[in-house]
């Protein structure tokens, strides 16, 4: 495996950077304060076909493989977190879905908009009482007309509010029955579909994340993907990828605090020497060092794997895993490199 950076990679980080710098860190603080979700700079990320990364060009996209994407999350993560979980949510769950499992009606009938950031997407599973447990699902969708009623609610939607195109998982089938529940794509002017409640989180606040309420929501045939009764297979293969997602931008977080703490280390001084120079300090530095290097590795094999058609499921767990923790780990040690 070759660890330099492609021409692709360096490219896009670049461009990220820039536009990081001149639309995203000026807003970021009031963003968050008032838990905003800029949907403008996403239309502008789709100006930069960043709303695409991974659909082909035939479709609109940009054509990269999951190399280039990490790139994507991890440098728009060191800038704004928020921004880039939006991102990735529209990217690897919403558009993944559609661009692996859809028709190619559906794929030419949805991909174009969703890439160019005129549609944002969202991805609906996690229901109040079923997260990891998704066969226990309650939001059911039952046959009627030549079409499905669907009746039920999903929480913590990241981009529910202003979505254009969600991706339903819904049971169709037996409870506990891996082959009873379905995907539908549902499209925002849906008269059953409403937004719920605004999640108040702790973090993450300029993403937004909402209730979905289904009230006799009616979809037609063609908008199954796949094929009834394939939805949680589908939803397993999506969420493989989508975790290579979450470790990119738990890399990004993990990028964006060593960053910040080790220019702080560097400009404060106590008992007349920079605090860098302190063992206490030090240590705290080359941790953290040590945990991003381990964290970019995970990341590059599985998406080594993924992009050599190799099982990837296992690799892209534990950089789920390690990068995450480790992000959390990252972030709470520079808050104390910052006095605490």
């Amino acid at each position: 495996m070759d660890f330099r950076l492609t021409e692709s990679q360096n490219m896009i980080i670049e461009m990220v950077k820039k536009f990081g710098e001149l639309h995203i860190t000026p807003n970021s603080l009031e963003w968050d304060n008032k838990q905003h979700f800029p949907l403008d700079v996403f239309k502008k990320l789709g100006d930069l076909g960043l709303a695409g990364v991974l659909v082909p060009e035939e479709y609109g996209g940009s054509g990269f493989s999951y190399l280039e994407y990490i790139k994507v999350i991890e440098q728009l993560a060191s800038i704004n977190p928020s921004i880039a979980l939006s991102l990735a949510a529209h990217n690897s769950l919403c558009v993944g879905h559609i661009l692996d499992f859809a028709s190619e009606e559906q794929k030419k009938k949805y991909l174009p908009s969703l890439s160019s950031g005129v549609f944002l997407g969202s991805w609906a599973l996690t229901e109040p009482n079923t997260g990891s447990d998704a066969m226990r699902m309650k939001c059911v969708a039952e046959k009627k007309n030549n079409g499905w009623v669907i009746n039920g609610t999903k929480t913590w939607i990241t981009n529910a509010a202003s979505s254009n195109i969600i991706v339903l998982l819904a049971r169709t089938g037996d409870l506990l029955d891996s082959k009873g529940i379905t995907s539908f794509i549902i499209e925002k002017n849906n008269p059953g579909l409403k937004v719920g409640k605004k999640e108040d989180k702790l973090g993450m606040r300029s993403s937004e994340t909402n209730e979905l309420i289904f009230d006799n929501c009616f979809v037609k045939n063609e908008d199954i993907i796949g094929a009834e009764g394939e939805g949680f297979i589908q939803a397993m293969k999506v969420l493989d990828k989508g975790r290579i997602s979450i470790a990119a931008l738990s890399l990004g977080i993990s990028k964006g605090a060593y960053t910040a703490a080790l220019k702080y280390s560097k400009e404060r001084e106590q008992f007349g020497k920079q605090i860098n120079q302190f063992q206490a300090i030090a240590f705290k530095i080359a941790d953290m060092a040590v945990m991003i290097e381990s964290s970019e590795l995970l990341l590059n094999k599985a998406c080594y794997l993924l992009n050599n058609n190799q099982d990837f499921s296992l690799s892209s767990s534990i950089a789920k895993y390690y990068a995450s923790e480790s992000a959390v780990k990252i972030s709470n040690e520079a808050v104390q490199i910052f006095g605490g």
